[in-house]
C-alpha cells in the first residue's frame, strides 16, 4: 500500500464494542505497517482507560448513553445529555476534520453514533462491525447508509437492511496458541484428567460463581477438574475452595492455556466469549445473562446451540444439580465430546480479523 490510509475506529463503552475495535486496528498496522489508525470513544466507557494504557492515539468523547433508571442520579445525567451531545459533536466534527480520514469503522456502543453521523454527512464511507446476532441500536440505525456490515452471526443479516458479510468476531490473536501440557504447569491441573473451565466475562458471575459453589463437591466426587474465574470483586467468597482438583482465579490472563486445558467450557454467551469458544473448538454449556440488551446472548447461544457445539440453559431453569447432570453428560461421553468439539471449529471463523480488514480495504479501494 503506497499511499498512507487513514482509518478511524468507533467503538466503545463495553470491551465487547472496545476490543474487537483494537483487534482490528492493532491487525491492521501489522498487516499494513504504513496505515494510520485512530480511535474514537467515550470518557465514560471503558475505552477511558485501556487505550491510554495501550498508548494508542485516540480521542474520548464526553457523551454518555442514556440512563434508564428511575434514580435522581440517573436523571441529573439524562438533564447534561444535550449539553454533552453538543460538545460531542464538536470534539468529533474538530477530529476528523484534521484527521481526514479515508474511512470510519463502527464497531458499536453509543460513542460510535457522532463520528458515523458525521462520517455520513461528509461523505466518507463507513463500514460496521457487529459483534451479536441481534445487531445494536448504532449497527441497526447506521446499516442502509454502511458500505459493509461485518456479521459474526448468520441470524444478524436478517435484522440488518444492508451489504451484510458474514466474517465473524476479531479474536485476541494468541488465542489458538495454547498448549494442555503447558496450560497443566500454568494452573497446577493433571492434563490428562477431565476440566471444566468456568467464567462469567472479566468481571464474573455472581449467577455462576454461586451455581458452582452449590455444586463444586459434585464435580470433585468425580475427579472432576474445575478452573474457575471468579472475577475480582468475588474472589475472597470463593477462594476458600481452591484445592489440588480446583483452582480459583480472580482473573485469567493466559487465555489460550485456559482454553487448552479445558474439555468443556461454562459461561456466559457474550458474543467475543462464544468467538473464541468455538475457534478453539470447545464444547460448552451456556448460560446467557438474562437482562442483555434484546435479549442478545440468548440469541447468540442459540446458533452455537443449533450447530449442535452446545447446550443452552437458562438462568430460570438452572440448577446446580442439572449444571452438574449436563456437563457429566457430555465429559463421560467421549463421542458426544468430539462431536460437539468438531462442531464447535466448523462454525469458528479464527481469521475473523482479516476477513474484517479484506472488507475495510476493498471499501477504500473502491
Amino acid at each position: 500500500m503506497d499511499k498512507q490510509l487513514t482509518v478511524l475506529i468507533a467503538g466503545g463503552g463495553t470491551g465487547g464494542h472496545l476490543y474487537p475495535a483494537i483487534a482490528i486496528g492493532e491487525s491492521m498496522q501489522i498487516r499494513y505497517p504504513n496505515v494510520r489508525v485512530h480511535y474514537m470513544g467515550s470518557k465514560f466507557g471503558i475505552e477511558s482507560s485501556v487505550l491510554p494504557v495501550k498508548s494508542l492515539p485516540h480521542t474520548l468523547l464526553p457523551i454518555r448513553g442514556l440512563q434508564r433508571g428511575y434514580s435522581l442520579q440517573s436523571f441529573s445525567r439524562n438533564v447534561l445529555l444535550p449539553w454533552r451531545l453538543y460538545h460531542s459533536m464538536r470534539i468529533a466534527k474538530k477530529t476528523i476534520k484534521h484527521l481526514e480520514p479515508d474511512i470510519i469503522v463502527g464497531t458499536g456502543g453509543y460513542a460510535s453514533a457522532i463520528p458515523l453521523k458525521i462520517a455520513v454527512k461528509r461523505k466518507i464511507p463507513i463500514v460496521l462491525q457487529e459483534q451479536n446476532s441481534y445487531p445494536g441500536i448504532t449497527t441497526t440505525y447506521f446499516a442502509k447508509e454502511a458500505k459493509r456490515i461485518c456479521i459474526a452471526f448468520e441470524a444478524a443479516k436478517d435484522e440488518l437492511c444492508g451489504n451484510t458479510i458474514l466474517t465473524g468476531n476479531p479474536i485476541r490473536a494468541n488465542i489458538l496458541n495454547g498448549d494442555r501440557n503447558k496450560g497443566g504447569l500454568s494452573f497446577d491441573l493433571n492434563p490428562n484428567q477431565k476440566t471444566i473451565f468456568l467464567f462469567g466475562g472479566s468481571q464474573g458471575s455472581a449467577f455462576l460463581n454461586k451455581i458452582m459453589n452449590d455444586c463444586v463437591s459434585m464435580f470433585g466426587s468425580e475427579k472432576i477438574q474445575i478452573l474457575w474465574q471468579t472475577g475480582q470483586n468475588q474472589y475472597k467468597q470463593f477462594r476458600h475452595l481452591d484445592s489440588s482438583l480446583v483452582k480459583v482465579r480472580s482473573f485469567i490472563h493466559n487465555m489460550p492455556e485456559a482454553y487448552a486445558i479445558s474439555d468443556l467450557i461454562i459461561s456466559r454467551a457474550g458474543a467475543l466469549t462464544l468467538s473464541e469458544i468455538t475457534a478453539c473448538g470447545k464444547p460448552s454449556i451456556l448460560v446467557p445473562f438474562p437482562h442483555s440488551a434484546g435479549d442478545h446472548q440468548t440469541k447468540n447461544a442459540e446458533s452455537v446451540v443449533k450447530a449442535q457445539a452446545a447446550i443452552l440453559i437458562p438462568e430460570k431453569e438452572m440448577t446446580a444439580r442439572k449444571l452438574f447432570r449436563s456437563a457429566i453428560g457430555i465429559l463421560y461421553d467421549d463421542n458426544k465430546l468430539e462431536s460437539m468439539s468438531n462442531n464447535a471449529r466448523k462454525i469458528g471463523i479464527p481469521d475473523a480479523t482479516n476477513k474484517i480488514i479484506d472488507q475495510i480495504l476493498e471499501v477504500v479501494k473502491s
